[in-house]
């Protein structure tokens, strides 16, 4: 059961919660959907070109949205967000013109944008910030258990109690694509109540398409 069924979906209510907060009538639910693939496409394209000019800040961790009918309000968490507080305090509002513009565009429900930006205290008890480390590292051609471990070492620093990290394709460079894992401490995937972060993260090498599936256990509730 653990391996088939996707781990946030399956704690959706007892220690998960959506990352879209919405209501929507059935005709207009796919509106909405599209709307939101389109804010979090936006954000992460601006945020990767700025990072690639800036030199260098951690990724995002996730986007939540919350509309109402007239304002849409995003969070985005992010590792290190000093490109937007201290260096450029504008770049929120080009971020915010940059998503209502493509909004508007693709003829979209025509509301108020509001985006706040979040720093995440533990970095790398995020899944998503833990994927994308690996995946720098995979890029620079460290060698996979490499990086993994160190990804692994980031985590328990962090403070979780356990991490299984997956990686699939063409495993440094090689010509037959398999699958490769590490684990370390407990990642009670079976368990309900057990707090289980995930993440799914493709990366583009020279040699192909990886993917990289991270499990973070962060706690048990009582």
């Amino acid at each position: 059961m653990g391996q088939k069924i996707h781990p946030l979906g399956f704690r959706l209510g007892t220690t998960q919660s959506h990352d879209s907060i919405w209501f929507a009538q059935p005709t207009d639910y796919s509106e909405n959907l599209k709307e939101d693939k389109i804010i979090r496409d936006c954000i992460k394209n601006y945020i990767q070109k700025t990072i690639k000019i800036s030199s260098g800040v951690e990724g995002i961790g996730r986007i939540k949205i919350q509309k109402r009918k007239d304002l849409i309000q995003v969070i985005i968490y992010m590792a290190a967000p000093t490109l937007f507080i201290e260096g450029q305090p504008r770049r929120i509002e080009e971020l915010q013109i940059t998503v209502q513009k493509k909004l508007k565009k693709l003829n979209c429900v025509n509301r108020k944008l509001n985006i706040a930006i979040t720093r995440i205290p533990d970095a790398y008890r995020d899944p998503n910030i833990l994927a994308e480390f690996i995946a720098g590292q995979l890029k620079n051609r460290i060698p996979f258990r490499q990086a993994i471990k160190k990804a692994i070492e980031l985590a328990e620093q962090a403070g979780t109690k356990g991490v299984q990290v997956q990686i699939a394709g063409r495993i440094d460079g090689q010509e037959i694509a398999r699958v490769e894992w590490i684990r370390e401490g407990r990642v009670p995937l079976q368990t309900i109540r057990a707090k289980i972060d995930y993440c799914s993260y493709p990366v583009r090498t020279i040699y192909g398409v990886l993917g990289i599936k991270v499990w973070i256990f962060l706690n048990k509730e009582e």
